[in-house]
């Protein structure tokens, strides 16, 4: 079967040249391993059932047996047997040239104080499912990076994508299994994926028995949060109300798990000297890895969903979160997201590592987006009565529509389905 390209794939290779051996982590089923093959030469599978037992025994004896093979040697799913960092790292250390081991994890390992950080001999690297450009669903006509040097011109670029489209898009998830499938097939992925999370590996992880009811309770309550900055009381009351004699703590023990699962993943706030400290809402926004297994929580359909714009809206939102996040990450730079008390709001600050950074609001649909006009321009009316701060290079508007263009005010209105890195 021909392989997708990945927009991580040019940082894979170029940090595997540089170091001696390089950490791919994300979520499961997100094409971590099948990227990782494109380099490697030799293959350790840590999940084989076959084979599982004996490497294990063999991890807890003389684990340097584990990385004979090839060079690059791919260790899959490394966590599974975490004495192999150690012996990665020992190897590297002997051998002193890059290129040497590639390891790939779904879930971060239970942290031991005596495992070495990896400082100097790894690079590491995040992967997330497909965005809609990898997909070949965003045509690319518009491209981030162009928009940050001052070169775009997106007047009357145009997506074929509708608003029947990403619903299906919504709940199908940007697992590359699921992409390959059409259809109502397609949809199947996220909810296995669902299921195999809270029945095996919400406990698989660390090995402590967790309720799989439970589990399904808070990853549905997450998912109805998603992208607000509601505070955790918010959220443990929901999951009371439909699980009541549950603990703050074990709560807290789900939600850390999840996000060692990289299943949830929160968007820090940006406090910039605006306004008053304490005016600034300093929580994370609330965020999956993909908008899929939010959908699946809910039993939510494509169909069902076009009928309900809030949470339509919210899980737009969010997937705009992975794919600019994806994009920036490219670029070299990384997202916020900045409310205040006072009702003013940007739902992602692109900030990049030269120190430019551009303000962007996520609209459903074209009737918001004067609302966000107003919202950004407000913003940036407020930096620039900071000298400390320079000007955004852009304001921009992420929408489901199907035409960009610019707007009297100088604000990029751009579809999702046009955007690139």
């Amino acid at each position: 079967m021909k392989y997708i390209k990945r927009i991580v794939d040019e940082e894979i290779a170029t940090k595997l040249s540089v170091m001696g051996a390089i950490l791919i982590k994300g979520p499961k089923w997100c094409g971590k391993t099948t990227s990782a093959k494109q380099l490697a030469k030799s293959v350790l599978e840590m999940q084989n059932p076959d084979l599982h037992e004996n490497q294990l025994e063999l991890a807890r004896t003389k684990p340097s047996l584990l990385l004979e093979g090839n060079k690059p040697r791919l260790l899959d799913e490394w966590q599974l047997a975490p004495v192999l960092w150690d012996a990665v790292r020992y190897s590297v250390d002997k051998v002193s040239i890059p290129g040497q081991y590639i390891l790939t994890g779904s879930a971060t390992p239970i942290d031991d104080p005596n495992r070495h950080s990896g400082v100097g001999r790894f690079a590491f690297i995040t992967m997330k499912s497909m965005t809609l450009y990898e997909s070949g669903e965003s045509n690319g006509s518009i491209s981030l990076k162009e928009l940050f040097d001052g070169g775009a011109n997106i007047d009357g670029k145009r997506t074929d994508l509708t608003y029947e489209n990403l619903a299906f898009i919504l709940c199908r998830g940007g697992w590359p299994s699921a992409i390959k499938l059409e259809g109502k097939k397609a949809l199947e992925i996220s909810k296995s994926y669902l299921e195999v999370l809270c029945d095996s590996d919400i406990s698989r992880v660390d090995n402590v028995k967790r309720d799989p009811h439970l589990a399904r309770i808070i990853v549905k309550s997450y998912a109805r949060q998603i992208s607000t900055i509601n505070s955790n009381q918010a959220l443990y009351d929901d999951i009371r109300s439909q699980h009541a004699d549950v603990s703050e703590r074990t709560i807290m023990d789900y939600l850390g798990v999840l996000k060692r699962l990289f299943i949830i993943e929160e968007i820090e706030s940006w406090n910039p000297n605006i306004r008053s400290k304490t005016s600034i809402r300093s929580a994370p926004k609330k965020s999956m890895v993909d908008p899929s297994i939010a959908t699946a929580a809910l039993e939510c359909s494509p169909e069902e969903l076009m009928m309900d714009i809030k949470t339509y809206g919210l899980l737009f939102e969010n997937l705009v979160n992975r794919d600019l996040s994806v994009y920036v990450n490219k670029i070299g730079g990384y997202i916020n997201h900045f409310r205040d008390r006072f009702g003013l709001e940007c739902d992602n600050v692109i900030h990049l590592n030269n120190g430019k950074y551009a303000l962007v609001e996520v609209k459903l649909s074209g009737s918001k987006i004067k609302e966000a006009e107003e919202h950004l321009l407000k913003l940036k009316a407020l930096i620039n009565e900071n000298k400390k701060l320079r000007e955004p290079e852009f304001l921009m508007i992420i929408t489901a529509t199907d035409l960009a263009y610019t707007t009297e005010a100088g604000i990029h209105v751009v579809p999702i389905g046009c955007l690139k890195d």
